[in-house]
């Protein structure tokens, strides 16, 4: 019998992004050869496990996240691929969420609902805290809005409660009405609490925005988290996919993979327009419900008591946008989810996001994002493909 490959997977079951990692592998392994799993029980930060000393295998994955498992992990000399941003071992492949483009679905999250005033609460302490901190700052400047920032004081274990107050100060200081990004869900639970308790009204005075789209932990968040859905299935896919050539004797150069999250998944916590023009108001809600469901221009027109000239000026004035872009915008937005997260074909997903004919789907989603449907999927549905 053919000799199974042994891989170690140095990853914690006990969060959504960490799992989406163990499932994205468990994909890659089901469509090629299977391999001998050494899963030790662990949590995020953990020592490496004893065993790994006295393991004999031929590859890892892994979240190299302290500096004790790095050089566990060096002590193999085994191709290594490492799935954390905190990068502590430079000299081996690296996949990771586009952490760029995570902050650059949050801006426009709120942005498009009307926010003149953004916050980002972050735990500077780790890399992609920072990354997605950096680049919703800069996305707030180019917007013409402020952006005030929290970073965490490092509270030590049993002194949550001075965090809490600190987080507490923080959001009654804030401009109303203002979108934060919470650097990840769990933080934007803890914000949450602090807005309860600082009397300030989620979502209409703080909108609130996590990232990693964990369901329990959003749906147990009251009011219900609005997050960003990193596209952690194919992470772990891609990592597989990298090992699996390395173990095969390919060169793997030791340099970045960045994978694109699939999109905001809106709940409660967000679900308000900061819109001020309340014509403008209505049509952008008008879009949001029935964009997919084929609305025109001229339909919000009867229901929105302006004329075109008047309310493609005042729409884009608060949006950005003519109507008309923002109705393509919210329709691609649909394709592109469905794209990702399913595999109906380009026709059933044609009618679904308000495409009266796939070929102008394919037409307008070449034009407006650069690539073909498939392609898209190719790139962000977790599947056979060779990363270059």
């Amino acid at each position: 019998m053919p000799h199974r490959l042994r891989v170690a997977l140095l990853i914690e079951s006990s969060n959504a992004y960490a799992r989406g990692l163990l499932e994205g592998i468990a994909a890659y392994v089901r469509r090629h050869q299977s391999w001998s799993i050494f899963l030790p029980e662990q949590r995020r930060g953990d020592a490496p496990p004893p065993a790994l000393a006295r393991w004999h295998g031929d590859g890892v994955i892994a979240r190299v996240e302290t500096a004790a498992v790095a050089e566990a992990l060096e002590r193999l000399r085994l191709p290594t691929i490492d799935v954390s941003a905190a990068r502590l071992m430079p000299a081996v492949p690296w996949v990771e969420t586009d952490d760029e483009a995570i902050a650059r679905l949050a801006a426009e999250h709120f942005l498009e609902r009307g926010f003149r005033h953004l916050a980002f609460c972050g735990e500077p302490r780790f890399n992609w805290s920072r990354w997605r901190c950096e680049t919703f700052c800069r996305l707030a400047e180019a917007a013409g809005v402020g952006c005030r920032l929290y970073g965490s004081g490092g509270a030590a274990p049993g002194s949550w409660q001075a965090e809490h107050a600190r987080l507490v100060r923080w959001v009654r200081a804030l401009p109303r009405p203002v979108g934060v990004l919470a650097c990840y869900d769990i933080k934007a639970q803890q914000l949450l609490d602090a807005c309860r308790d600082a009397g300030a009204a989620v979502p209409e005075e703080v909108a609130v925005l996590g990232v990693d789209d964990d369901p329990v932990l959003c749906e147990l968040c009251d009011p219900p988290l609005s997050s960003v859905t990193p596209d952690a299935r194919r992470t772990g896919y891609v990592a597989a996919e990298l090992l699996d050539r390395w173990m095969a004797g390919e060169r793997v150069p030791a340099e970045a993979h960045r994978i694109d999250p699939l999109g905001v998944r809106t709940r409660q916590s967000t679900d308000v327009l900061a819109i001020d023009d309340r014509e403008v108001a209505a049509a952008v809600r008008l879009i949001r419900q029935q964009a997919c469901d084929g609305v025109t221009v001229a339909d919000l027109l009867r229901q929105v008591p302006l004329s075109r000239r008047v309310l493609e000026r005042r729409f884009t004035r608060c949006v950005g946008r003519t109507p008309h872009a923002e109705i393509l915008r919210v329709k691609l937005n649909r394709v592109k989810q469905l794209l990702a997260e399913t595999d109906l074909s380009v026709e059933a997903i044609a009618g679904l996001a308000g495409f009266e004919h796939p070929e102008y789907l394919s037409v307008t989603f070449k034009r407006e994002t650069g690539v073909r449907p498939g392609a898209f999927r190719r790139q962000h549905h977790p599947g056979p493909r060779r990363v270059e």
